[in-house]
């Protein structure tokens, strides 16, 4: 039994060491320049794009949903707090 148990605890303390023997995958694609033609379709989706931001409108109203529930009034004050007894309770 203890062979067994020591293989094991060696097999899992070389697994660590297997993984990083595994070969060097690139995952990411080698850059690829891009022809003539694509940049100019690329520029004309930039040009769109820069023009539809320039049709919203500027948001001059506040979007605040609880804006009229709440008071611009200052919160009250709290009532002092009742003294506590060697016990922590308060009397009543």
């Amino acid at each position: 039994m203890k062979m067994l148990s020591a293989a094991a605890v060696m097999v899992l303390l070389g697994a660590p060491a297997f993984a990083q023997m595994t070969p060097n995958i690139n995952l990411m694609p080698e850059f690829q320049s891009k022809s003539p033609e694509e940049k100019e379709q690329e520029a004309v989706k930039d040009k769109a794009y820069r023009e539809s931001l320039r049709k919203i409108p500027d948001a001059k109203a506040s979007s605040d949903p609880w804006g009229t529930v709440r008071s611009n009034e200052a919160p009250k004050a709290a009532a002092p707090a009742k003294p506590k007894t060697k016990t922590g309770s308060t009397t009543q």
